[in-house]
Parts: C-alpha cells; sequence; structure tokens
C-alpha cells in the first residue's frame, strides 16, 4: 500500500475558507480514484507544534554533529528537541507522495513551513556529503506544490520575486525528491471578478497532475 503525505500550510483550517485547499481537495479526489488503496496522511502545519531552531536545538544539533557528544550527554532539554526533531522527520520520510499546499505572502510561504522543513535537513538521514558534494537520500519519491498567489507571478515584473515556491522546490530537489510542475491559481487579489475562472483552471491542472503522480507506483 502505498502512502501520500498531504502536507497544507494556512492557518485557514477549513477548506470552505482555503482556496488552496480546495484544489487540492480535488487533487486527492482524483489521486484516490486512480489509487483506491492510498493511505492519506495529513498533516496541517497550524495545528502541529514544530521543533524551532531555538538554543537547545542549535546546541544540540552542534555537540552530536562536531562536538564529539553522544545523545545520551544531551541535556534533557535538547535530547527532548533532538526526539521531536527526529519524530517529526520519520513521519514525513514513511510516504511515497507528497503534496504541499499553501499560499504565498509576501513573495514567500508562512514561515512555519520553513520550521518544518529545518526539521527535515538531517545528515546521514535524509541527506548525505560526498566527495561529489551534498546528496539527497529521499529519492524515490515524487512530490508536488499547490500555490495560490494573489498576484500575477508567473510572467511580468514579479517573477524573480516569487521565493515560497522556488524555495520549497530547490529544498525538496536537494533531499533528492522527484518533482512535478507546480500547481498555482494566481491573480486572485488583482482580479477579484475572475476567481470562478482561475480556480476552475487550477482544479483542471489538479485532476491531471494527479493523474499522472498516480501512474507509477513508488516505493520509498
Amino acid at each position: 500500500m502505498s502512502k501520500l503525505l498531504y502536507i497544507t500550510v494556512n492557518p485557514k483550517n477549513d477548506i470552505k475558507l482555503s482556496k488552496g485547499m480546495q484544489i487540492g481537495e480535488v487533487f486527492l479526489e482524483e489521486f484516490k480514484k486512480q489509487q483506491p488503496d492510498v493511505e492519506i496522511d495529513h498533516m496541517h502545519l497550524y495545528d502541529m507544534d514544530i521543533p524551532e531552531i531555538d538554543m537547545d536545538m542549535l546546541y544540540a544539533r552542534a555537540k552530536l554533529s562536531f562536538m564529539g557528544k553522544t545523545f545520551d550527554e544531551l541535556s534533557e532539554a535538547e535530547q527532548t528537541q533532538i526526539k521531536n526533531m527526529h519524530a517529526l522527520a520519520d513521519r514525513f520520510i514513511d510516504a511515497d507522495y507528497y503534496v504541499f499546499v499553501t499560499p504565498i505572502w509576501n513573495l514567500g510561504s508562512p514561515a512555519i513551513l520553513k520550521s518544518f522543513l529545518d526539521n527535515l535537513f538531517i545528515v546521514n538521514k535524509t541527506f548525505t556529503n560526498t566527495a561529489e558534494g551534498p546528496k539527497g537520500l529521499l529519492t524515490n519519491r515524487k512530490a508536488i506544490h499547490i500555490q495560490t498567489r494573489g498576484g500575477i507571478y508567473s510572467t511580468g515584473p514579479m517573477v524573480d520575486f516569487e521565493f515560497g515556491d522556488r524555495f520549497l522546490r530547490k529544498a525538496l530537489g536537494f533531499l533528492g525528491f522527484e518533482l512535478m510542475d507546480t500547481v498555482f491559481a494566481e491573480g486572485m487579489d488583482h482580479f477579484p471578478k475572475q476567481i470562478p475562472e482561475i480556480m476552475a483552471k487550477a482544479k483542471a491542472q489538479a485532476v491531471e497532475a494527479a493523474k499522472e503522480m498516480a501512474k507509477e507506483t513508488v516505493t520509498a
């Protein structure tokens, strides 16, 4: 049985209020048609306690990576942070397909997504260092980003100012993922009267993307 990790990044934990989640739901419905036995694991980041790189986390990672300390030599607070980080990373790793649903805020994704991703960069677990440079270990996994945008970032003067999708794709690529083309709905703040058309187009793209992702069975 395959597993799909569905990651939503919006304080609006209500599909009626989130256009991104509406598009994401269309994707999930089509994917389940293509792979009826798929297991869906939903992470809504705003409902989770995401470990942050605070002082305890910073020193714990330093002690383990280059200061020659063992886990048992860490303080209780440091051990807790490392345990929480690895638990989150383990849950993330235990999937075959990944769907990220985010808005773009002030040129990038919500900050909680960066905090989440910080827990996934663990040397010799999700990537390793080689003589040729870093190498991602999370291979044979497919990921897609569904993003909603108030402005226009695909063309025109704002192209170089879109850092949400760009960063996520770079981060996942670094870890070894196979990335599909991003599904985005943009211009909804600029053209509110066109929202139904914009959403319909994005939902149609989500359906096709779900069919494409489900085409080949992957085993992580």
